[in-house]
């Protein structure tokens, strides 16, 4: 089972759930993995602190045009959709930050011209936390282009697991491409909330990506429960969206997580919460939106 763990809104509590729920079956499992997709600023390794034993340079191919050929006919730029070419005077101009490396360029410049050199975007890691297998993208400072290291990331990361009882991924915050490619082919959308207006504005936003574009399975976490309104309550009522879990706000979490530890280590009575919430993804995992 493939389950993603995500927010619409930033630090809502993704990774203190999804490391958590990983430590707390992996106690029970054979294998699980856990992939963390946040690969603009990574950190489930701060609390499971893995062993990593692995990396692979992670990259993009963008084109480069040989001028001795070129005839500045234009249609390598008719053909991006991304604009990362412009053809001036007796000039070809690459912007290579917008190329997404689709080489229509490349297929139909009628002289051949072009060819495609990689742009090196990031890595990829990974290694074991105990029974956890641990998996993370880490972008380089400076690019932009998160969407081929989370796909890379989910194409190695599991590559010699034999069959992982359960799959995590921590999905980055917001609702963009980068969010989209970590919940693409899941079985399960698990959306952490708080109790708040801006918790719930960007509830909606993740809902409307996970169920309603995606058409995945989805279910809610409320962190920080016990503060601000009613509001999240009343929607996920509204909207058929059951809640899962409720982790209350509790300052030995924060102490915790602040401290570099497992929060479920720190404070164990909230453990058995992830068992049943382990118990609830397998009962509903494969049920439909």
């Amino acid at each position: 089972m493939i389950v993603t763990v995500a927010s619409g809104k930033g630090g809502t509590g993704k990774t203190l759930v999804a490391t958590g729920l990983a430590a707390v079956v992996a106690e029970s499992c054979a294998v699980v993995c856990l992939l963390d997709c946040d690969v603009e600023a990574p950190n489930a390794h701060l609390f499971l602190k893995p062993a990593l034993t692995g990396c692979e340079e992670v990259s993009l191919p963008v084109p480069q045009v040989d001028l001795a050929r070129c005839t500045f006919c234009g249609r390598c730029a008719e053909v991006c959709a991304f604009h990362a070419l412009a053809v001036v005077g007796r000039q070809v101009l690459t912007f290579a930050e917008l190329c997404h490396g689709c080489g229509s360029c490349a297929r139909q410049c009628p002289e051949g011209a072009i060819s495609e050199v990689p742009r090196r975007l990031g890595v990829v890691e990974w290694g074991w936390a105990g029974r956890v297998r641990l998996a993370r993208g880490v972008l380089d400072v400076g690019q932009a282009m998160a969407t081929p290291v989370i796909r890379r990331l989910k194409q190695r990361a599991l590559e010699g697991v034999g069959g992982p009882a359960l799959v995590l991924l921590d999905a980055p915050p917001g609702n963009a491409c980068a969010v989209v490619e970590t919940l693409r082919g899941s079985d399960f959308a698990l959306l952490v909330t708080e109790p708040t207006p801006f918790g719930l504005h960007d509830l909606e936003i993740a809902v409307q990506v996970a169920r309603e574009e995606l058409g995945l399975p989805v279910g809610v976490v409320i962190n920080r429960d016990g503060i601000g309104d009613g509001g999240v309550e009343g929607y996920c009522a509204h909207a058929g969206l059951p809640i899962l879990l409720r982790i209350p706000f509790d300052r030995r979490i924060a102490a915790a997580c602040a401290a570099g530890g497992l929060w479920v280590d720190a404070v164990p009575e909230y453990r058995e919460g992830m068992r049943g919430l382990y118990r609830t993804l397998q009962e509903t995992g494969g049920a439909a939106p």
